[in-house]
């Protein structure tokens, strides 16, 4: 099933207060947005990431491709519509789609993996906490007098999101809406259709953040507070090689460069960006790529480096630090690497929320000598510098 993705955070968050638009907030180092999109970009199920933005702060998200930039509407329903409407125009449209809210950055990949496998058997799905609390309604009867009466919390459940639908379930749900329709979820338009709705289990760090003392509250469910203090500055340097086997591109840098042949390795071989997984890694005193994912397990088979090199950033996040830059260097003789130079450079700078100034990528040659200038495979080296958020 073809799953892509959409992001909502064009919203104003008039009850957030402080400054700026919460989905802008950092959190843990990162712009709150920026949490699920690294979420829904390191899912395997997920094709695309689309992002709905709102026209005044679209710079503010420019280290996305332009293609998976949406610009929302005035309400979440029409910025939702504005997605729909451009994933529909793409050459495959989807079969499926995953609707997530912004404004909650504790999206983890479990919850993906729950709400996409529930779309094999229903045509919407959506992650869900039943109600433990005791529910109470309360009723005015006078300037001073309240009265109070208990509601049964039997069956009650906290939806969060994304919420899944079948292409055709939610396109068909929303069209029957007006244009200044504002739903209070997607769910909530498909189920005057009688669609099958799957609640699957949902994550208490994927509570929404709706007021200004919500952040340091999801920061703690998140893992992001308390941590160990430690220098305002770490630098960490990686190293990598991969033979070539016949093949027709290899992959650098997220960046498929035609070649005679590719590059050998469990995984997709990326050796720069295995190179800069392991500086990130070492900058943190954590080991290495192999520790965390060792080619001895069979998961790992074809995995894409992106999966890797986000899981590294992450842990950079949970500890209390942030990329401050990064420089990487290829070492071969072919394929030329200046063609697809900036190419890499946007990748590495798109998985890793960076802007494109703080991402070098540079190659070099041995001048003929040792292994990778008799083009018997390629080499990379990265170093970084995290910096304390």
């Amino acid at each position: 099933m073809i799953v892509d993705s959409i992001l909502v955070a064009a919203g104003q968050g008039e009850r957030f207060g402080g400054a700026g638009p919460k989905q802008l907030q950092r959190i843990g180092g990162r712009p709150m947005w920026r949490w699920s999109h690294l979420a829904f970009t390191a899912a395997p199920s997920v094709r695309r990431c689309l992002v709905i933005v709102p026209a005044e702060w679209s710079d503010e998200f420019s280290s996305i491709d332009a293609k998976n930039i949406v610009v929302g509407g005035a309400t979440r329903t029409a910025s939702v519509k504005a997605g729909l409407a451009a994933l529909s125009a793409a050459p495959v449209p989807p079969e499926a789609v995953l609707i997530h809210d912004a404004a909650r950055p504790g999206l983890t990949q479990a919850v993906i993996s729950r709400v996409t496998d529930a779309l094999s058997t229903h045509s919407a799905a959506a992650p869900a906490l039943p109600v433990v609390d005791a529910l109470k309604r309360r009723a005015s009867t006078g300037e001073l007098v309240q009265t109070l009466e208990t509601v049964s919390r039997e069956g009650l459940h906290r939806v969060q999101t994304p919420q899944g639908f079948h292409w055709k379930t939610i396109m068909a749900a929303l069209g029957a809406t007006g244009s200044s329709t504002s739903l209070v979820d997607d769910l909530a338009a498909v189920e005057t259709l009688g669609a099958q709705v799957k609640l699957v289990e949902g994550d208490p760090r994927n509570d929404k953040i709706t007021f200004h003392d919500d952040l340091a509250r999801l920061e703690m469910l998140m893992g992001l507070k308390d941590q160990a203090t430690g220098p305002a500055i770490r630098m960490g340097k990686g190293f990598d090689v991969h033979a070539f086997e016949p093949g027709q591109h290899v992959t650098l840098c997220g960046v498929d460069v035609p070649h005679t042949a590719r590059l050998k390795g469990h995984s997709d071989a990326d050796v720069a960006w295995h190179a800069l997984t392991d500086a990130i890694l070492g900058a943190l005193a954590l080991g290495d790529i192999g520790d965390h994912f060792p080619p001895s397990d069979p998961q790992w088979k074809g995995a894409p480096s992106n999966t890797f090199l986000s899981a590294a950033a992450e842990m950079a996040t949970k500890q209390g630090y942030a990329i401050a830059n990064l420089d990487i260097t290829i070492i071969c003789e072919a394929p030329k690497v200046k063609p697809h130079r900036s190419a890499m450079r946007e990748a590495t700078a798109t998985l890793l929320g960076l802007k494109a100034s703080q991402v070098s990528v540079k190659a070099t040659t041995t001048e003929g000598l040792g292994f990778t200038g008799r083009g018997e495979g390629i080499a990379a080296e990265a170093i970084v510098v995290l910096a304390r958020a």
